[in-house]
């Protein structure tokens, strides 16, 4: 759907339509919030945000800051209703011992409804899916070099290993390949970084492949696991990781939108799949 083929709401904004999401669908939101700069659409995501993530949004120094938690909270809000008869306004949202936000409607926790966020310099990455663990992790892997010895410090030793084979002006992409996965594995398992680095690792079998190995200590089975990789464009990549739901093969469907106003079914090219 597009601005052209959406149905509008009595202020032109794009009306919600609602998606179909079964286990096996994993729907991805990619929102460039610096593409949302009209009054109009700002005023009408603080009108979806309730009374604390109004005083949270007011809490950022810097206005960009800002500007990428309302358009976060209006893409959240708003694309979670499209798998749920809840309006954007009405969502309730709670946070475990780790941190993760999780949805507290008992209507849409009852489905099994589960999303996860990821946010890097002007891009917002949203998973939705149901019934099973999910985390995704986005980095603009061209504003900033990273020093390799951040994972000298913190990655497992066959990712050090393997990152000193790269050329040097391949070693920031390899880094971000490793990092956009570690992050989409602990943002899955729901800890954040409680969970060591340096206990589980990513090999690559050949170019398009990804396994992960997990340390005994950290009780989880590899197999029980999914990823994508892929880059919206040139400037970023985007990491999914997805728990298992039985036999049926998974099916990720990745979506640009600005939230209220239009969206755009992606086709993007996958790097790395896991088997």
């Amino acid at each position: 759907m597009n601005a052209s083929d959406a149905d509008r709401d009595s202020n032109g904004m794009a009306a919600a339509q609602s998606l179909a999401l079964t286990p096996a669908d994993i729907h991805l939101w990619l929102a460039f919030y610096d593409q949302v700069d009209a009054e109009s659409m700002h005023a009408a995501y603080w009108a979806l945000l309730n009374d604390a993530e109004k005083a949270q949004q007011a809490r950022f120094h810097f206005a960009r800051d800002r500007h990428r938690f309302l358009v976060t909270r209006a893409l959240v809000r708003t694309v979670l209703s499209r798998y749920a008869p809840i309006h954007p306004r009405d969502w309730i949202f709670s946070t475990n011992a780790y941190g993760r936000p999780d949805v507290a409607n008992v209507q849409a926790s009852d489905a099994g409804l589960s999303f996860n966020i990821s946010h890097t310099h002007s891009l917002i990455v949203l998973g939705v899916t149901r019934q099973r663990a999910l985390g995704v992790d986005v980095e603009n892997f061209t504003a900033r070099e990273v020093s390799i010895d951040i994972a000298n410090h913190y990655f497992a030793a066959p990712e050090v290993a393997a990152l000193g084979t790269v050329p040097l002006h391949r070693q920031q992409y390899r880094f971000f390949e490793y990092w956009t996965f570690k992050e989409s594995y602990i943002k899955a398992r729901g800890m954040g970084l409680s969970l060591p680095l340096d206990k589980f690792s990513f090999h690559y079998a050949h170019d398009q492949a990804v396994d992960i190995t997990i340390h005994p200590e950290l009780a989880d089975d590899a197999a029980r696991w999914q990823f994508w990789q892929f880059c919206p464009t040139q400037q970023y990549m985007v990491a999914v990781c997805a728990e298992r739901v039985g036999a049926e093969s998974s099916k990720l469907t990745v979506r640009q939108a600005v939230p209220l106003r239009d969206e755009t079914l992606l086709s993007p090219t996958f790097l790395r799949t896991s088997a």
